[in-house]
């Protein structure tokens, strides 16, 4: 009884000065948006909506394409970029593992035989100027209360991080595998780049022989010879840099593949790629914190620094320890375990912020900033999100119109051109009208092919946009995480 009224003296007396370091002032400004508060109804509306509109994890198969299926799962199994992420994951694990061990008592065991030669000068014979050996055997105990429950915080603001690791691994497969959809739907835009312009060179070669006839029939000069034969080499210039545009790709996605370029030389010509279905999901704004992997990584970050919060304002309340130290002492092994050998030490303590220079609160209004800069974080990715849904919405829907324009612009150049050459064939018209028209329908079929490869890139950009088939199901993005809440 006496020792508890000794001990719990020292502890009111505690709860008393812990007002000396204190927390006043100091909190979190942030606050997280709500996704039906940023306005998007008008900017969505018009577009097909159906439940089916949100992308499946294995997206990429609904282009249809053996190759590209293949190739994304060689660069999911690859990339050197995956094996970083991953590395940092594995990080976070054993930061999980620190914290947590460190809320668990240590409890330890020690066997030692420390040796000393006292001088005489202090201690006469026999125990002077001899060695002495001293044999023991220790049990040590020792755990912290947490009694505020800021070494739990600490551990959950580590279980945050993690989680947050966890999805940026999602969200870097969902990259990865987007890259390589993108680059291999820019390869097969420099193949068809790459016909377009033989087309041209063989058109090219068409009217520098046509050129040549007339020139023999007297219809034509020597300065019309030299045109048709200029046009000639620009079209074969065009057709140089088409071929290292197709060399390009090959090596863009031989890299994304985790390989060396000749792996690259392997990859055989893309089928003609067809645009997803252009649909939106039904109730977009609120699912998509949730479809996001970004988000939801943002989202974590935001629930461990509201813990690492937590622990920052534990460090200001006093705290109990207790050590326990048990074991034996003797000079002779025989007698180690002997009962007079035993000895036993037990330690409690309090420890109580009272004046650390300011120490605790520089520390939790450092918190509280982290906590803000992940606040501000997820809301700029929030918006982000939503605008860059509008975006590649927006995109696709003006890319299919144009593209049908465009086939119609494109018909029309194509019988213009065979007029062109039939009356330049019959000596009606004249070279300069043929070369006109050549440079149109040039024109014309690269920009037919271009808005082609455009809307196949906005369809997956759309489809990144919507997540990728991701889907949060720890519930963290319905979490509450509001400024409130921590008061």
């Amino acid at each position: 009884m006496k020792y508890f009224k000794f001990f719990h003296a020292p502890l009111v007396l505690a709860f008393v000065l812990a007002g000396c370091a204190n927390m006043r002032g100091l909190d979190p400004e942030a606050r997280l948006l709500e996704p039906d508060a940023l306005a998007s109804g008008k900017s969505l509306s018009g577009v097909k909506l159906s439940a089916a509109a949100w992308p499946a994890a294995d997206w990429w198969r609904a282009l249809d394409d053996t190759q590209l299926n293949a190739m994304i799962d060689e660069a999911l199994q690859g990339n050197p970029d995956l094996a970083l992420v991953d590395a940092r994951l594995r990080q976070t694990m054993a930061q999980v593992l620190g914290a947590d061990a460190a809320r668990m008592p240590e409890v330890g065991f020690k066997a030692s035989a420390p040796g000393a030669q006292i001088p005489t000068t202090a201690l006469p014979p026999p125990y002077g100027g001899e060695y002495q050996t001293f044999k023991q055997l220790t049990f040590s105990f020792n755990y912290t209360f947490d009694l505020w429950g800021g070494q739990r915080a600490a551990w959950e603001a580590a279980l945050g991080q993690q989680r947050a690791a966890e999805v940026d691994a999602r969200a870097a497969r969902l990259n990865l595998s987007a890259d390589v959809a993108r680059a291999y739907a820019q390869l097969a835009y420099a193949f068809a780049a790459n016909e377009v312009a033989r087309s041209d060179a063989a058109r090219a070669k068409q009217s520098l022989d046509l050129t040549q006839q007339r020139l023999q029939a007297g219809l034509d000069s020597q300065a019309q010879l030299k045109q048709a034969e200029a046009a000639l080499a620009s079209a074969e210039q065009r057709l140089a840099q088409s071929e290292q545009l197709v060399d390009s790709g090959r090596t863009t996605l031989a890299m994304l593949l985790g390989k060396g370029p000749d792996r690259g030389l392997e990859i055989a010509r893309p089928v003609p790629l067809k645009p997803m279905a252009l649909a939106l999901p039904e109730a977009l704004p609120a699912n998509l914190v949730g479809r996001r992997p970004d988000l939801v990584a943002a989202r974590w970050r935001v629930e461990s620094m509201r813990h690492g919060i937590d622990a920052a304002k534990a460090q200001f309340y006093p705290n109990v320890n207790l050590s326990v130290l048990a074991g034996t002492l003797a000079g002779r092994t025989s007698d180690i375990l002997a009962l007079g050998s035993r000895f036993a030490m037990v330690t409690p303590a309090i420890s109580l912020p009272i004046f650390d220079g300011g120490r605790l609160r520089a520390n939790l209004a450092g918190r509280d900033a982290e906590y803000d800069l992940a606040v501000a974080q997820y809301n700029k990715i929030l918006v982000g999100a939503l605008n860059e849904v509008k975006e590649q919405l927006s995109a696709l829907q003006s890319l299919q119109v144009q593209e049908a324009a465009q086939r119609r612009a494109f018909a029309a150049e194509r019988e213009a051109w065979d007029l062109a050459v039939l009356r330049y064939k019959n000596g009606v018209g004249s070279y300069l009208e043929v070369l006109t028209v050549q440079q149109a329908l040039l024109a014309a079929d690269l920009q037919l092919v271009t808005l082609h490869a455009q809307q196949i890139d906005a369809s997956i950009l759309l489809v990144r946009a919507l997540g990728g088939g991701y889907h949060d199901d720890s519930g963290v993005s319905d979490a509450p995480a509001t400024h409130a809440s921590m008061q």
